[in-house]
């Protein structure tokens, strides 16, 4: 038997793989070089960070007529003189706290009694765990006096051999020169110094040289566009500025009332755990928690009592929440852009690769490569993978929502939505546009008919969970949290600047609408342009216009004549995408011909490119109306439905139902 010969692999599938191999031999090349340079590469890191901090102040003083170069200078040495006492004030406490801890012994050993006394005296636990230590005492005692071999006693002594006193040994060394005593002392100075005159030289020359630097980025970036590029990278350049700044600013007032709070609590050395606070708490979400385990563990050891550490406790607990929630959105926006798992991921990696400095450098660092990722087209995988907008678009998370049969997610998503804008708002402009996405794939033959029918029983599920909500713009007083709403909402189209559209009451409808279901929509082809009339009859009961929903199999020329139509008043063919012209041309003749006194309205959710072919679709259908979004489609019917419309009604929409009333016969009974 021949053996099968393995299929040769298309060239994009090698190219593929060729790429991946590519990027994940790049990424560990970088990652080395991250940690094998890391006493060159971790000064680079704070100067980059320190120049976006520092460029504010130099800009101002520029603005002055200062010359750049004193400018630069001049901002850098003042940040360092700062930052040189504080690191002085710091080794003052340190040093004063490392006085003073003897004097805390007898605090502890007190709690710990108390501690004990409240648990009931010694347990279990604390005879097991007494044994262990004396049996671990025992094995650790050295062998005293036992040779490897019986000895035999010496002549004249019967008791054995006499013991010997070890001989006890003192090692002098040299009293040191005074160059030896100068070494000492400067050596552990050597390597800090070095750093931060790293430090120093690279923050005034990235100062200096900005506008160069972001030349060959520009370049590095490949962009064919440089005007656009340039703007991009300012734009990055100044909202980094104006981020670092303010978390600095920030973070330095919460230090500021940490500090006040410690020290009118009693804590000692409060100065110096306030300064570790707004250091600290650059590390997010553990930060102002590993800052709070300090003061919380010295109240335990200075206060004979628990008052200390209870008040310390709500010190945090109060401080933090405050400025978390309410100045931090007030100052710079939401977010810092990063998503909580790139947080958690880049302080692992820093961590790992850099120590406890590169725990503090994650996030500014992360924020640094995310804001390149959404202004330089090559590292765009870079703020979909950091970044906390979300990786799809909100209609194509409709979309894969409706496709996974999981209407409770998509629900919550539109609640979020729905704190800043109206329903009609998201059905056009989030959900339609999610079926649309679904009717491309039907289009290609991706979708079968058992997922097709899932997405409209799940869209059919998604209208009934909304439906107690009012299809009004909100006030915009609680606005959402959820990124992916935020997105949804940013990328949504402007709200009409007519009045919101009203809910209905019966008597406010004409004759013709007072019946039991006025509306009726009907899909065009397929069930997906059934899930849009799904919408749209939830908008009519919203707006009290009680609406029912027929498949595609009703325009068929044998149901057709069944179809219930008692009360009837407008009729709204609902259609994705534009169909063929003589597809909707025949459906409003069976329909006219159906219900002769209802209005025919042809709802394209797609809407039409130009204002020509929509002339030629109307004159071809013979339509009363045609509406291109849910919002307009309700608008015509409360506009038909209401027998005073002057001061609600379109011009359009009039003009189209004065035309239809005066074209169209009158059958007298």
């Amino acid at each position: 038997m021949t053996p099968k010969l393995a299929a040769p692999q298309a060239p994009e599938d090698v190219a593929s793989l060729v790429g991946a191999v590519a990027l994940a031999v790049l990424a560990v090349i970088i990652v080395t070089a991250l940690y094998v340079g890391r006493e060159i590469f971790v000064p680079v890191a704070l100067a980059v960070l320190l120049s976006f901090v520092l460029a504010a102040p130099v800009s101002a003083l520029q603005r002055l007529s200062v010359p750049r170069a004193i400018a630069v200078v001049g901002v850098v040495l003042f940040a360092f003189a700062i930052i040189f006492a504080l690191g002085s004030l710091i080794a003052t406490q340190l040093n004063r706290l490392a006085g003073d801890l003897p004097r805390y012994q007898a605090t502890i050993q007190s709690k710990i009694q108390s501690v004990r006394g409240v648990a009931g005296g010694s347990s279990t636990l604390e005879r097991a765990a007494g044994m262990l230590q004396d049996l671990g005492k025992e094995l650790d005692k050295p062998k005293v006096g036992l040779p490897d071999k019986p000895v035999t006693p010496a002549l004249g002594n019967p008791l054995g051999p006499r013991s010997v006193t070890p001989v006890p040994v003192e090692v002098l060394q040299p009293d040191p020169g005074a160059l030896e005593s100068l070494r000492s002392l400067i050596a552990p100075l050597v390597s800090p110094l070095a750093t931060t005159a790293i430090i120093v030289i690279f923050v005034i020359f990235i100062l200096i040289q900005r506008e160069d630097l972001r030349n060959r980025l520009i370049r590095l970036a490949g962009s064919h566009d440089l005007q656009r590029t340039t703007a991009a990278l300012d734009d990055a350049a100044s909202r980094l500025s104006r981020l670092f700044l303010s978390q600095l600013l920030i973070n330095t007032g919460f230090g500021i009332l940490i500090g006040a709070g410690l020290w009118l609590i009693g804590i000692p050395s409060a100065v110096l755990w306030g300064i570790l606070a707004a250091v600290l708490r650059f590390v997010p979400y553990i930060g102002s928690v590993i800052a709070a385990a300090f003061p919380l563990a010295l109240a335990v050891a200075v206060d004979p009592g628990w008052s200390m550490l209870a008040w310390t406790a709500v010190l945090f607990f109060v401080v933090e929440p405050l400025v978390g929630q309410v100045v931090e959105p007030m100052v710079y926006g939401r977010s810092t852009g990063l998503s909580p798992v790139a947080v958690v991921v880049s302080a692992t990696f820093w961590t790992a690769l850099w120590g406890p400095i590169g725990l503090i450098l994650a996030t500014p660092l992360t924020v640094c490569l995310v804001v390149l990722g959404r202004h330089v087209e090559r590292l765009a995988f870079l703020d979909v993978m950091f970044g906390d907008r979300p990786a799809l678009s909100p209609a194509e998370i409709f979309y894969q929502r409706m496709l996974a049969g999981d209407p409770t997610e998509a629900t919550e998503k539109a609640e979020e939505f729905l704190k800043e804008r109206s329903l009609s708002s998201y059905y056009d402009d989030v959900a339609i546009k999610g079926l649309q996405l679904a009717q491309a794939d039907l289009e290609r033959d991706a979708l079968d008919q058992i997922r097709l029918v899932r997405i409209r029983d799940t869209v059919l599920e998604f209208a009934n969970d909304l439906s107690d909500q009012i299809d009004r713009e909100p006030t915009g007083d609680q606005p959402t949290a959820d990124a992916e709403a935020a997105a949804a909402v940013e990328s949504a189209a402007a709200e009409p600047v007519y009045a919101d559209m009203p809910i209905l009451q019966k008597d406010e409808l004409r004759v013709e609408w007072k019946g039991e279901n006025p509306v009726l929509c009907i899909a065009g082809r397929t069930a997906l342009d059934e899930a849009a009339a799904i919408m749209f009859s939830q908008l009519c009961n919203v707006h009290g216009l009680h609406a029912r929903v027929e498949g595609p199999e009703a325009l068929a020329t044998a149901n057709i004549f069944r179809l219930e139509t008692e009360g009837v008043a407008l009729v709204c063919l609902s259609y994705l995408i534009a169909a063929n012209p003589a597809q909707i041309r025949y459906a409003v003749r069976r329909l006219r011909r159906k219900l002769p006194r209802a209005q025919i309205m042809v709802g394209l959710w797609a809407g039409l490119d130009t204002a020509e072919r929509v002339a030629t679709l109307m004159e071809s259908s013979k339509a009363d109306m045609w509406a291109s979004t849910l919002r307009e489609a309700i608008r015509a019917c409360i506009v038909s439905a209401r027998p005073d419309t002057n001061s609600f009604a379109r011009p359009d929409l009039d003009a189209s139902r004065d035309n239809r009333d005066a074209q169209r016969p009158v059958s007298v009974l």
